[in-house]
């Protein structure tokens, strides 16, 4: 006789009612700002109502071939030390079933230390939920689902590295970011969760973040591990919904993409990056304001740093940029698309002849890396030319060069010595507080 898991929350969290809970599915917007299939998601588990359309839309993405999705979810009824795995052989919604893949939770017992307990499926919404969202995408898959207890995130960066190799394995990652805040303290809190899920940034990430904080920092861990990045889709919580404002809980999603985010943005939005560029010149030059759009995809929302270039016939015509994220994309682009035209002090402001004649290039930097050195010999041996982007620092005097200045200044000493006298310092200036960092950059244009 088959075991079967039946439904929990329905009539709680989604209705019970197979052709309201279509109906409410399937008139979901869904926006597509990505073609992208990814293998891993993180994506909100609460009530339909609240946060279905945001975990639908991060849902979307997970590649249509997957026979296997492992769902991890965060141990909200039950304390217990590990990662849980059931015994049941189908999980029942109103929508239908999802068969189990047994033998893969046998895998996970056998060689990850996974431990059989039920109890933890009892009243678990943050699996279910997420059920019926993916019903009708994928009505032949079978899941893995797993519940995470008391452990540490490497176990799940094992796992997910365990099965990753076998491309018909999804992995998605359920949770909820902060709860019970006011509307304003919960966006400035999930929006320095965004930061650090997108920087891969896991030390302080806790469960006060986020629900399944200990799932979505193994998935960080791993992508960080591959060289992969994690791209936002979206963000919103309750009080969005038209709930309480005053105790919110927030939602996020995202995708993992087997790439660096800048090389990502490269390849998918290049001529979307250069349109914002020069629209915000052309507001510029009408004196109007700079004004975002209602909508952009979500990775325009993601703090990354850039340099816009402007040249006539290949020469220079400005350049200001961002060493450091400290903005969204959207927001770095078009200021420093208008510093460039209109605020780099070695050019006059930009005109409207010159506005047609103008080429742009753009250059998305990578977080900065110090270099660790004894001495300036090490340092030149740490540099690696033409794909080195380098900032040099000593107390208030700092300088940095883009990886493209190499093809005027090859050589490492006149690259390093070039750079001293830019940021005011004497060209061989030597001392022990100075600092050096490293980093790489994708250009557009």
């Amino acid at each position: 006789m088959v075991r079967v898991k039946k439904a929990d929350v329905a009539g709680q969290f989604y209705s019970a009612d197979p052709k309201v809970l279509g109906s409410t599915i399937s008139s979901i917007v869904v926006k597509r700002d990505y073609e992208y299939a990814s293998r891993a998601v993180i994506a909100p588990h609460a009530a339909l109502f609240y946060s279905g359309t945001l975990a639908v839309n991060a849902l979307q993405y997970l590649d249509e071939k997957a026979k296997n999705i492992f769902i991890f979810a965060p141990a909200h009824r039950v304390n217990f030390d590990g990662i849980a795995v059931c015994d049941y052989e189908s999980f029942e919604i109103p929508l239908g079933s999802f068969a189990v893949n047994v033998e893969i939770v046998e895998k996970l017992r056998e060689n990850f230390g996974c431990v059989p307990f039920n109890d933890a499926f009892t009243g678990e919404h943050a699996i279910e939920v997420e059920l019926p969202l993916l019903r009708g995408r994928f009505p032949d898959a079978k899941i893995v689902p797993l519940v995470v207890g008391n452990v540490s995130y490497r176990k799940v960066t094992e796992i997910v590295e365990g099965f990753w190799q076998d491309r018909t394995n999804a992995f998605v990652i359920s949770s909820d970011l902060s709860h019970f805040h006011s509307y304003d303290v919960a966006k400035k809190i999930d929006s320095e969760t965004c930061d650090m899920v997108e920087n891969c940034s896991i030390e302080d990430f806790s469960s006060e973040r986020a629900c399944g904080a200990t799932a979505i920092r193994g998935l960080i861990d791993f992508a960080a591990e591959e060289n992969f990045s994690l791209i936002r889709i979206g963000t919103c919580n309750s009080g969005d919904a038209g709930g309480s404002v005053e105790r919110v809980v927030g939602y996020g999603a995202w995708m993992l993409v087997e790439t660096s985010r800048n090389r990502f943005l490269r390849d998918n939005f290049s001529e979307r990056i250069i349109s914002i560029c020069r629209d915000a010149i052309g507001a510029g030059l009408k004196n109007e304001k700079i004004v975002i759009p209602n909508y952009i995809p979500g990775i325009f929302h993601q703090s990354i740093a850039s340099f816009v270039t402007l040249e006539i016939d290949d020469d220079l015509r400005g350049c200001i940029g961002s060493i450091h994220a400290h903005r969204p994309l959207m927001s770095d682009l078009m200021r420093n698309a208008h510093g460039a035209a209109f605020g780099d002090r070695r050019f006059k402001p930009l005109t409207r002849d010159e506005f047609e004649k103008i080429t742009i290039g753009v250059s998305l930097l990578s977080t900065p890396k110090a270099i660790v050195f004894n001495g300036e010999r090490e340092l030149l041996e740490a540099i690696i030319p033409v794909v080195d982007g380098i900032i040099i620092r000593d107390g208030a005097f700092q300088a940095v060069y883009l990886p493209s200045v190499w093809k005027q200044l090859p050589n490492k000493e006149q690259f390093l010595n070039s750079l001293r006298v830019k940021a005011g310092l004497a060209s061989d200036h030597f001392s022990e507080t100075f600092e050096a960092f490293k980093f790489s950059t994708e250009h557009v244009g």
